[in-house]
């Protein structure tokens, strides 16, 4: 019999493998200082690109002071044990009903996590005779949620209409099959990676051809997108037809946390046999206030959702009109498409940070095809025009550089020691 670990120390993985390299620098940095579009990282200001705090709500002052306010008054203690047993608050309720009011919704549960949150909802609502139809590009939260569900699973392409209803053909044919089980589909107001919405609208209208119930991961656009801010569905005009509609408040509210949010008779069947929230401690309620709060500022300060897509478009535009590759996005998520390997990406990311003092979070394989770079930049309402322009600057002299082979390496850089200028590029400095 083989030692379990065994495995563990031999393989770390595609990205593992470089741990020794990676650790501190491309793989769990350190950004110090306020939090903001300029932070310090290894004792030098960049500008952040990696940031999900769309409206900049992150260190509003506001923020801070309901913040603190709440931590003085309560601890992060407060309330103790799960929301069932002794962790409820009438705060707690008082979240749960602006935010269904908000989404236009009958009825809202809290989650601990958005994560979680959804991995547990997929395993409260999915029974083994269940099946679920799904994005091919939903994020990893819905895939480990649908490892839990026993019964079977259909993909389509990406926000390919065709391939959904052939997907939905053949788990019509086998829920017919079976004589037991429904349907549940999957998709994403907004696709964090590429940006490009998901095709809500259509998935609802195929609703007169077939019986499904429709569950929607709005993470990335709760807070950005439809004219009050309410999401992806009242940008698409069909919130109505989202059955469940779940987002966190990790992004556009920076905080901690998510909601789950739809008909009443559902939510309380969800409420009464959601492990994840059963077992487990109730939100601090400095975390409830301040989410309280930062709701209230969503829904009451329109500018600054109008500055965040300002940042975003003036963004997007220069990087178009500079050659660059972003894609078919629609929101304020901003790829940059390149070509190249771990190991020129990896050059390529010090360059920017050590000589143009700008941080961006790239993804390379096993995330996406070898050969391809993905940066992702995420653009908030604290970003200045002065830091897109300075950022459009270092990614057109970038771009020549990698085009022209000089990021070419032989193994990932490595900052675990010196003093931070980029070697491989600049030997002569």
């Amino acid at each position: 019999m083989a030692d379990i670990f065994e495995r563990l120390v031999t393989n770390y993985g595609p990205i593992g493998q470089y741990r020794d390299r990676a650790y501190g620098y491309y793989a769990f940095p350190r950004l110090e200082g306020e939090l903001g579009s300029r932070m310090k990282f290894r004792g030098k200001e960049v500008i952040v690109w990696s940031l999900n705090n769309y409206l900049g709500l992150a260190n509003h002052p506001d923020i801070r002071k309901v913040d603190a306010e709440a931590a003085a008054q309560y601890g992060l203690a407060y309330p103790m044990g799960a929301r069932m047993m002794s962790g409820n608050t009438t705060l707690h309720e008082q979240l749960e009903e602006e935010l269904a009011a908000f989404e236009k919704k009958e009825d809202a549960i809290l989650l601990n996590y958005g994560y979680q949150g959804i991995m547990s909802t997929i395993d409260a609502v999915c029974g083994r005779h269940d099946v679920i139809v799904y994005d091919a590009e939903c994020h990893a939260c819905i895939m480990d949620g649908m490892r839990m569900q026993l019964g079977h699973k259909f993909v389509f392409k990406h926000n390919d209409m065709a391939d959904f209803e052939k997907q939905m053909e053949r788990a019509t044919a086998l829920i017919e099959k079976q004589e037991q089980g429904g349907i549940l589909v999957i998709s994403e107001g907004v696709f964090g990676m590429a940006g490009d919405q998901g095709k809500l609208k259509e998935i609802i209208d195929l609703k007169k051809k077939f019986e499904f119930r429709f569950l929607v991961d709005d993470a990335h656009g709760f807070g950005t997108l439809g004219k009050t801010g309410a999401g992806a569905g009242e940008e698409q005009g069909c919130q109505d037809g989202i059955d469940l509609y779940f987002s966190t408040f990790a992004k556009s509210m920076a905080s901690i946390g998510g909601f789950l949010a739809g008909d009443k008779i559902i939510i309380d069947y969800i409420r009464y046999n959601i492990r994840s929230q059963i077992f487990a401690k109730s939100l601090p309620m400095p975390v409830v206030i301040g989410n309280l709060k930062r709701l209230e500022m969503l829904q009451t300060m329109p500018e600054l959702k109008e500055k965040l897509w300002s940042n975003a478009l003036r963004l997007q535009k220069g990087l178009k009109e500079r050659g660059f590759d972003i894609g078919d996005t629609n929101t304020p998520v901003t790829p940059v498409y390149m070509k190249g390997g771990v190991e020129e990406a990896t050059a390529m990311v010090m360059d920017l940070r050590e000589n143009y003092n700008i941080f961006a979070s790239i993804v390379v394989y096993p995330v996406i095809p070898k050969g391809h770079i993905i940066y992702r930049l995420i653009p908030s309402a604290a970003h200045t025009f002065e830091d897109i322009d300075a950022t459009l600057e270092a990614f057109s002299s970038t771009k020549v550089k990698l085009d022209a082979g000089e990021y070419k390496v032989e193994d990932i850089p490595d900052m675990k020691q010196g003093a931070g200028r980029f070697e491989y590029l600049n030997p002569a400095d």
